[in-house]
């Protein structure tokens, strides 16, 4: 008689499908409720799951967004290499602005933001996964630039990324207004001049 072979308990058996629709389900209430509103219950039902299914993945809603953000955030932002630094300057806030400007960033964004003052472990992610990210963008982007002789030796790669995504993050996810093409090139034109001049020098 042939026997069944009952398959393996625990995290051995969790479906990918059903991690992804919770994973969207999470980003939308995020972006439709925010953090202090979001419930398991409504993340379940917007899943189609059970709150098992959440729970077999997550202990609690904490650690479910913390991990959820942590992979969002941290995807890379493709950096540019165009041969000239001026046109990687401008494809890259192009790509941060557009970003920025996603129906759902815009949403959750400033609700972690605000968040992130009220919970330290928030607070201690949402810099660490930036602060990576943005030492990595710095480093290509100003390395490829030094190397190809448009930017002076000694720029500063961390100043240089605040130059650049400061004012687009400010202007979008702060002061909430638009930008147009025409607002990136004029951005696009101080920032270039500013590192040029050498202005972003490390001490």
């Amino acid at each position: 008689m042939a026997t069944v072979k009952r398959a393996p308990a625990g995290a051995a058996v969790l479906r990918n499908d059903i991690t992804v629709a919770i994973r969207n389900a999470v980003m939308s209430e995020l972006a439709e409720v925010g953090y202090g509103r979001l419930s398991i219950e409504a993340v379940a039902r917007r899943a189609g799951v059970g709150k098992t299914a959440i729970y077999r993945r997550w202990s609690n809603k904490l650690e479910m967004v913390l991990e959820i953000i942590t992979d969002v955030a941290g995807r890379k932002v493709p950096v540019p290499d165009t041969g000239s630094f001026a046109d990687d300057l401008d494809l890259l806030m192009m790509i941060v602005s557009r970003a920025l400007q996603h129906r759902v960033a815009s949403q959750i964004i400033p609700d972690l933001m605000a968040e992130a003052a009220r919970n330290p472990q928030i607070a201690e992610t949402l810099q660490r996964v930036l602060r990576l990210h943005q030492q990595s963008v710095g480093e290509k982007l100003v390395g490829q630039a030094i190397a190809r002789g448009e930017l002076p030796e000694g720029t500063d790669a961390d100043v240089a990324v605040d130059l650049i995504l400061g004012p687009l993050y400010w202007r979008l996810a702060v002061s909430r207004q638009p930008i147009d093409g025409d607002y990136l090139e004029k951005l696009a034109a101080a920032v270039l001049g500013s590192l040029r001049g050498g202005s972003a020098k490390s001490k």
